[in-house]
């Protein structure tokens, strides 16, 4: 063992003793690096203490709820808290590709090609344009990937 790799043990173990005698938070945080563009999986987490000022002083994920499911924007060190703004929606929209829009109103339905004009995951709003008309409306991502205008 290294006298780096000793040392990190050793501060894992006193950071640990000193949260819980504190009154610590357990917070989700990686298991191994986990690279930006990956979407985190329950098997990509573990729980680890922290002092309950880690929580109150920066924007960091409580839960794993709000990590499951999000893909990382950026590179995500194991051990380490994940910051609220380091985790994002999965893109199920791309800006200048195709998609489909769909509008639905008393049993008419209405679905059309268009090119996204902005990055999107579900829920999100998005702006398109008609590929024929070249007429820009904005719609709510559905959990499929289309596109649905809402009156």
């Amino acid at each position: 063992m290294t006298i780096r790799s000793l040392f990190l043990v050793l501060v894992m173990i006193f950071s640990t003793g000193a949260a819980k005698a504190a009154g610590g938070i357990d917070l989700p945080v990686p298991r191994q690096t986990i690279p930006a563009g990956t979407e985190i999986t329950h098997q990509d987490l573990i729980e680890r203490s922290f002092p309950t000022r880690t929580a109150q002083q920066f924007a960091v994920s409580t839960n794993r709820g709000q990590l499951v499911g999000m893909v990382a924007r950026r590179t995500l060190l194991p051990g380490q808290p994940v910051p609220i703004n380091s985790v994002e929606k999965p893109v199920l929209v791309r800006r200048g590709e195709p998609a489909r829009l769909v509008f639905r109103e008393q049993g008419l339905v209405i679905i059309m090609q268009v090119e996204a004009l902005q990055n999107g995951g579900a829920g999100n709003f998005v702006r398109v344009r008609n590929v024929d008309s070249g007429l820009v409306v904005s719609g709510r991502v559905q959990e499929d990937g289309t596109i649905r205008v809402e009156n």
